[in-house]
């Protein structure tokens, strides 16, 4: 079996799996998403590859490479319908909710005017978040209308349909920390809570990673929002609310794990590992998206990091 991992910048978290790979002896090659070409159908070109393990960090980049190794049949981790649902904040929400996952109230807004009555009638403070962001940035707690009336201004100013379009959620008054687990396949292998005196709390953001107990809760929750988006591995937001429940706040398809490691005693980059060489040694013949019979010789061409 041959992998590849595409990927957009040599952060610890790849470095941790190329390590990973090694020590379990997995034939790999680095496919840097900027040096990367991939030929379409009819100009299909061999490839050595079991199966793409996306963990790029572009995410238009990753969208459209996963779209390409689906249709022609080739296994992907994540998959392009996974990625498609993750990356956007709305499809994730509306996955969610068709599952019954609990989740904040959110509402989608096309207009100002229907932003603001929407946010008056959901009570401030509120949340504002991009559909597509990560890290927590250009989040957006609103206390009052006339800092609705400036950010919305400003987002539309921006242009853009991804500012265009209103994503508001409730603002849940949480115990200074959020609650991040990491799911690799059908298992929650960790947990840790994200504590932060700023609302944001995520670790790109200063938060502290602390241990968290996988409980029963949190484990049959996690595992129904994973199943929700379609599966993988991920990262599963949760928040605390003041009554003690528990709600999916995100879910992240290239998960970080840099903050989990000095929180967990827990081989992480290994067991995502062993999750990728189990999906790829299960072949990856099949039909594409586009109807065409696929094999293994049906790919790419690609500038690759020794």
């Amino acid at each position: 079996m041959k992998i590849a991992v595409l990927f957009s910048r040599l952060r610890l978290e790849e470095k941790l799996i190329f390590q990973a790979l090694n020590q379990r002896g997995v034939d790999f090659d680095r496919l840097a998403d900027d040096e990367l070409a991939l030929a379409l159908p009819p100009n299909s070109l061999a490839t050595a590859y079991d199966l793409v393990w996306s963990r790029s960090i572009s995410h238009s980049r990753a969208l459209y490479a996963l779209s390409i190794l689906n249709g022609l049949g080739v296994r992907t981790v994540n998959t392009y319908a996974v990625v498609n649902t993750c990356g956007d904040k709305i499809l994730t929400s509306v996955a969610l909710i068709q599952h019954g996952v609990p989740t904040p109230r959110t509402v989608v807004a096309f207009g100002v005017e229907a932003a603001l009555a929407a946010i008056a009638e959901m009570g401030y403070p509120v949340v504002l978040k991009p559909a597509v962001g990560s890290w927590g940035r250009l989040l957006a707690k609103v206390n009052d209308r006339e800092a609705a009336e400036a950010i919305l201004e400003h987002k539309q100013t921006l242009g853009g349909y991804q500012h265009a379009i209103f994503y508001i959620q409730e603002y849940i008054e949480k115990p200074q920390r959020d609650i991040r687990a990491i799911v690799v396949g059908e298992e929650t292998i960790c947990a840790i809570y994200r504590q932060s005196p700023h609302w944001i709390t995520n670790t790109a953001r200063n938060g502290q990673a602390l241990p968290c107990p996988v409980t029963p809760e949190i484990d049959r929750l996690v595992q129904e929002a994973a199943r929700a988006v379609g599966g993988g591995i991920l990262a599963v937001d949760l928040l605390e609310t003041p009554d003690g429940r528990l709600l999916v706040s995100e879910v992240n398809h290239t998960p970080e794990f840099h903050g989990a490691i000095q929180a967990v005693e827990v081989d992480i980059a290994g067991r995502m590992v062993d999750y990728v060489r189990q999906i790829g040694e299960s072949g990856n013949q099949g039909i594409g998206k586009s109807g065409f019979l696929m094999s293994p010789d049906s790919l790419l061409t690609n500038s690759l990091i020794p």
